[in-house]
């Protein structure tokens, strides 16, 4: 919440809702505010996840129909709630562009190695053969990190966060919160920033350099994190969600992973047609083609001040 007011603006309209003093759910909820989205309640902003957290269904019943109350008193355009796994609201609409991918660890790799698809299995042989080198690390490496989140984004053609907001999520989250890079001959091809919570670890950004792909960097890196989350006594690896039909979803599907649609839910209060602001939609296909043709110095300035359209 913090994160997200200080980088972003963002006003927090986070609600929770408690029996007999005691706290039974949460519902992360912040006021968005732009000329491309409009005016919105969205549960949560930059996130692949939001929606309530409960611990029984008239907890996460009160907390929905509150955030709905909420949305039709400030007559926002629309609310929405990035729910993971949820039962289908009254007076919402489901939206099916994302999946998400996760899968349990083995805590021995051999076993864990086994369950990957042949042809996965062959990348991380090729990158272990190419002589790739792993480090560990925040504040040695965020530069070189964003070095690679910058250009990677450019490429796809979307729209780059500010660096202050990788070093404010990593002030914020210091104690839960790992960033690797795996380096080539003493240069860094491909980093992930990764968020470690209980027992699964959620790799939440990735950047690579152009040659990491012959490199087979990025199964590398992901590999590597797998079996360091597994020593660690980790349960469970979340790649997070993907777009149906993109790259990011394509590489995520090669790694034998549980695969669900998320239910994200919409209440429309203003607007008539659920919003589609996804650079997937065609509707920015030729701005996306023109964003990864431009400078990386431009994209990294004016990508922050883009990317806080798109939440």
């Amino acid at each position: 919440m913090r994160a997200l007011e200080k980088s972003f603006g963002y006003e927090s309209r986070s609600l929770y809702v408690e029996r007999n003093g005691e706290i039974t759910g949460v519902l992360p909820l912040f006021l968005v505010s732009n000329w491309i989205v409009g005016r919105c309640l969205m549960s949560t902003p930059f996130a692949d996840y939001g929606g309530s957290c409960v611990q029984d269904e008239d907890s996460a019943d009160a907390l929905i129909e509150r955030a709905k109350e909420i949305a039709t008193y400030e007559k926002v355009d629309f609310l929405e709630l990035r729910h993971r796994r949820c039962k289908p609201h009254p007076g919402f609409l489901g939206k099916d562009l994302y999946v998400g991918f996760a899968c349990d660890l083995e805590r021995d790799p051999e076993a864990g190695l086994k369950k990957l698809p042949r042809d996965t299995r062959y990348m991380i042989r090729k990158a272990e053969k190419a002589g790739l080198e792993l480090r560990s690390g925040v504040d040695e490496q965020l530069s070189l990190f964003y070095e690679l989140f910058a250009t990677s984004w450019r490429r796809f053609g979307t729209p780059v966060f500010s660096r202050k907001w990788l070093e404010t999520l990593a002030d914020e989250f210091r104690d839960n919160i790992d960033l690797k890079l795996a380096y080539h001959q003493g240069k860094a091809v491909v980093g992930v920033l990764a968020l470690p919570w209980g027992d699964t670890l959620f790799p939440h950004y990735a950047g690579a350099a152009g040659d990491a792909g012959p490199l087979a960097a990025n199964n590398f890196i992901y590999w590597e994190l797998m079996k360091d989350a597994a020593r660690k006594g980790m349960r469970r690896f979340d790649f997070g969600r993907s777009k149906r039909g993109t790259g990011a979803y394509q590489f995520k599907s090669s790694w034998n992973m549980q695969v669900n649609t998320l239910d994200y839910q919409t209440f429309l209060v203003r607007r008539k047609v659920v919003p589609n602001f996804s650079p997937t939609n065609p509707k920015f296909e030729l701005a996306t083609r023109l964003w990864s043709r431009m400078p990386l110095k431009t994209t990294t300035w004016l990508g922050p001040r883009v990317v806080r359209w798109f939440p």
